[in-house]
């Protein structure tokens, strides 16, 4: 096999799919093949392949969880990435690392800049935090996308669970006060197809940290609503509003965690959707493969 110029970690993920159709000729590897419990084993996998380019779409994305077992979602989290960071920046490979609006405490009322103060409300933010401090610390060539509110038509995700929810006629009750941008998995993985061509063509450019979200924001209430309108049409069920307080759950999330777009915007002209037009994505693609094209 010849080399890749591009090796994807997390193959089987949302992101880590939509990434293998988007960029024709990439490799995927599984956790069998690399591990992010196994941090030390990650300089192996690189080895194994050296392409130009490594993007981790692999991690531990159990918010909840992450409160219990801390050290796993740590592990995972933080030390593998740092790990992965090191053994590209060793080899001279540029790795693309995935992070989350929730290294944000929520408290602002307008997009979050990439230059803002991060405060994490629960360990999964900061687990997601330290891994993306890793990445940049050990090799500015490195580049870390802050995502958010990701779903897409296969897999676990909110989306899917709330289309679970109408099928089998169940009462679907959503908070209303947390409020971010549904960002498609399918829209995340063709913009970065456009990077990785940008990068694999001048490969002495910078890296750096930016936010990568579709455009516009709702509320969980409001986003169910509408993917099930999109897809139900008239009949869709309605859903009741509720407030955090009526859904308790063991992490906290930050009630607000709408990204700014801006500097990925001017930095390579790439600007995602509205999050109301990628639901229509996301109706398609729940009947079969993703369709050709991009976003």
């Amino acid at each position: 096999m010849g080399r890749p110029r591009v090796l994807v970690l997390g193959r089987s993920g949302q992101v880590g799919h939509q990434l293998i159709r988007a960029i024709p000729g990439s490799v995927g590897l599984g956790r069998e093949e690399a591990d992010l419990l196994r941090p030390d084993t990650l300089g192996d996998a690189v080895e194994r392949y050296l392409p130009e380019v490594v993007i981790n779409a692999a991690a531990d994305t159990a918010v909840d969880r992450a409160e219990a077992e801390f050290a796993a979602a740590w592990r995972a989290n933080a030390v593998a990435p740092a790990a992965l960071a090191e053994a590209c920046r060793d080899r001279g490979i540029r790795l693309i690392h995935f992070s989350t609006d929730y290294v944000f405490d929520g408290s602002q009322r307008t997009p979050y800049l990439e230059s803002d103060p991060t405060a994490p409300v629960n360990a999964y933010g900061r687990a997601k935090l330290g891994g993306e401090e890793s990445v940049l610390n050990a090799d500015p060539k490195h580049l870390v996308f802050r995502l958010s509110w990701v779903y897409s038509a296969r897999g676990r995700n909110f989306a899917l669970t709330m289309l679970r929810l109408a099928r089998e006629g169940k009462p679907i009750r959503v908070v209303d006060d947390q409020i971010g941008s549904p960002t498609n998995a399918r829209c995340i993985a063709d913009s970065i197809a456009e990077i990785v061509g940008h990068f694999l063509a001048l490969p002495e450019e910078p890296g750096g940290l930016f936010h990568l979200s579709a455009a516009g924001q709702t509320s969980w209430a409001g986003f169910a609503q509408s993917l099930l309108n999109e897809v139900f049409g008239g009949v869709a069920p309605t859903v009741e509003p509720i407030p955090t307080s009526a859904y308790p759950t063991p992490a906290a999330r930050p009630a607000y965690s709408v990204l700014s777009n801006e500097k990925v915007q001017r930095r390579f002209g790439i600007r995602l959707p509205a999050w109301e037009d990628q639901l229509a994505l996301w109706a398609e693609d729940l009947n079969g493969p993703s369709l050709p094209g991009h976003c």
